[in-house]
């Protein structure tokens, strides 16, 4: 691979985070950025404030001149991508994405995947509750998590180029698993709170009940205003492994509950004391 700073930089899809992604590259000064995204507003936003060099409607055009690209689109539209694009690509390209769900794109990306290409899937832990490039500058990267889960046939060399240019971006701390262990973990930090936040919401009709909010609240349900459709897909997509973890935690809302129920205060206070200090040993 090229020094970034040689090197041509693609960007598939221009939403919240394709614009992140091409905020945090450009503070590296590639030769040159360049994106497609079917809603040209997004590329107009982009091209206005100088985050990228040029925008395309298609891909055909973009791929072809790109060293890296990064595919900021979600599960099954970056599926159908590389089944329809896979020939456009440059030869020896390093190819990443950004999606939350990893085993399909990994075990589809092990068997069609060209030869010459090298695709490193990934997992920027950021983003916000609210989509679109207009959001893109508040999706902050500093001292975040990245999750990388490679295919068995990558590059030492190319591997490592993309934990450099990572850290460069400004994420803290990347780790290195597979595809199985990534989806379900996930299941649990990212798609089961989108879940119970969710729920939380659905469970009460009053929406004026936020002027008794205090900030717990408020912490606890921010991520229910999600991207309906992007959400949707990740459910399904990991549902099994989400579903085991839906009924982990209604295993333990119903022994919260019995103690409720039942007002034995010392257990109860046993109970609390042991989530406490099972949160506080968990690693920041």
């Amino acid at each position: 691979m090229k020094p970034i700073e040689e090197a041509t930089v693609g960007i598939v899809g221009m939403g919240i985070m394709g614009g992140a992604v091409a905020m945090a590259l450009g503070k590296l000064a590639p030769a040159r950025i360049l994106a497609c995204d079917p809603d040209a507003g997004a590329l107009a936003g982009a091209l206005a404030d100088g985050v990228i060099h040029e925008g395309f409607a298609g891909a055909e055009a973009m791929l072809g001149r790109c060293d890296l690209v990064y595919l900021c689109i979600n599960p099954s539209a970056l599926l159908r991508f590389m089944e329809n694009c896979m020939g456009s690509f440059k030869r020896g390209a390093l190819i990443t994405d950004i999606a939350g769900v990893k085993g399909n794109i990994v075990s589809s990306m092990e068997v069609t995947l060209r030869e010459d290409l090298d695709f490193i899937p990934g997992h920027p832990m950021a983003g916000s509750e609210r989509g679109g490039y207009a959001q893109a500058r508040k999706c902050d990267f500093q001292g975040k998590n990245y999750i990388l889960t490679p295919l068995k046939r990558n590059r030492e060399e190319n591997l490592a180029y993309l934990k450099g240019l990572i850290q460069r971006m400004g994420f803290g701390r990347i780790t290195v698993t597979t595809a199985e262990e990534h989806d379900r973990k996930i299941a649990f930090t990212s798609q089961l709170c989108h879940v119970i936040a969710a729920a939380l919401i659905d469970c009460e009709a009053d929406t004026s009940i936020t002027r008794f909010g205090g900030g717990s609240f408020e912490d606890l349900t921010r991520i229910a205003m999600l991207n309906v459709p992007m959400w949707t897909e990740l459910f399904l997509e990991n549902r099994e492994a989400l579903l085991d973890r839906i009924g982990q935690f209604e295993g333990s809302l119903g022994a919260l509950k019995a103690l409720i129920a039942g007002e034995d205060a010392g257990a109860l206070g046993t109970w609390l004391a042991r989530v406490r200090d099972r949160r506080a040993e968990m690693t920041g």
